[in-house]
C-alpha cells in the first residue's frame, strides 16, 4: 500500500511535469547530424521540442541500463562459480552421510545456520 501511494506522489508530479512540457514546446524544430550540409543537410529531422527531449531521455535511460548490466557481469559470474560450488560442497556432504550411516555409524548432526544464542 505505501508503495503504490509513493509510486503516485513520484509519478503524478512527473506525468504533469511531462504534459506541461509537451503543452509549452510544440514548436517544430529541425535537428541535424551534418556539420556541413549548410542549408541542404544530408539527414535532418524536423519534429516537436518535447518529442525530441522525451526521445533523448528514453534513450538515456536504456543506455544507463545495459551500461548498468554491462558493469555488474563480473557479480554475477561471481555468484554462479559460488553456487556451482555450494552445490558440490552439499552433494559431498550427502555422500560422507551416507557412507557414514552405511558403515553402522550414527548420522552427525547438521551444523546450524546461526549460532545459538547466548
Amino acid at each position: 500500500m505505501l508503495r503504490k501511494i509513493a509510486t503516485i506522489i513520484v509519478l503524478g508530479p512527473l506525468a504533469l511535469l511531462i504534459v506541461a512540457l509537451a503543452v509549452a514546446n510544440r514548436q517544430v524544430v529541425t535537428v541535424t547530424f551534418d556539420p556541413f550540409g549548410g542549408s541542404d543537410p544530408a539527414f535532418a529531422l524536423r519534429a516537436p521540442v518535447f518529442v525530441l527531449v522525451l526521445v533523448f531521455l528514453i534513450a538515456g535511460v536504456i543506455i544507463g541500463g545495459v551500461a548498468a548490466w554491462l558493469g555488474q557481469g563480473k557479480w554475477r559470474r561471481a555468484t554462479r562459480r559460488l553456487e556451482r560450488e555450494l552445490a558440490a560442497a552439499r552433494a559431498e556432504a550427502e555422500r560422507a552421510r551416507a557412507q557414514q550411516i552405511a558403515a553402522g555409524e550414527s548420522a552427525p548432526r547438521p551444523l546450524p545456520l546461526r549460532p545459538p544464542a547466548a
